[in-house]
């Protein structure tokens, strides 16, 4: 990867000088003898053409194969060996099919509404609904995008329940049992 990134970033030379210092940097290689294994192999390969350099001035040449997307095929008779290589497509053929069908949002608030009188729950309850989640951006917790609004209206009506108000004691009632008319001349 770091020699194609070197290769990139001098525009796709013919043909690459290369230290080696900056390639074991790059590819995360810290030994010698890995780095020389790794070129060795890819020369083997055919993926590059690796000609070692001798000498600490001068950096080693890689010739890179240049990756083609056209499918077309030569029929010419002549023994020259092609360098470039096709690139073959990569289409995940197991990526999972999204149910165009499915409605995520509602329209608008109408809908909502309907929904909630079709499952006997009032106008009041449905806009609720309909505020908090259009105040948030449909998202669950801030993060989860709302993949079907049906199911999270259900659960919004099966927990409008467990928030219906109790009956508190009033924290106006006088909890000493004292009276409000108080006589000041009466001594203790």
């Amino acid at each position: 990867m770091a020699l194609f990134q070197l290769w990139n970033l001098n525009r796709f030379p013919e043909v690459l000088y290369i230290n080696r210092q900056e390639i074991m940097r790059l590819s995360k290689i810290g030994s010698k003898a890995t780095y020389h294994r790794c070129l060795r192999q890819l020369n083997d390969l055919e993926y590059i053409i690796y000609l070692p350099s001798h000498n600490p001035y001068k950096g080693s040449q890689v010739k890179m194969l240049k990756f083609d997307t056209s499918y077309n095929t030569t029929t010419s008779t002549s023994n020259e060996q092609v360098v470039r290589q096709a690139l073959v497509p990569n289409i995940n053929s197991n990526k999972q099919i999204e149910n165009i069908n499915k409605t995520k949002l509602p329209k608008n608030k109408n809908s909502v509404i309907d929904f909630f009188k079709m499952n006997k729950w009032p106008n009041n309850e449905a806009l609720k609904f309909y505020n908090h989640y259009q105040g948030i951006g449909w998202k669950i917790g801030g993060k989860i995008k709302i993949e079907d609004w049906h199911a999270t209206a259900d659960n919004w009506m099966l927990k409008a329940n467990e928030f219906e108000p109790v009956n508190t004691v009033s924290q106006i009632k006088d909890n000493l049992r004292t009276s409000k008319n108080k006589d000041y001349d009466q001594p203790l």
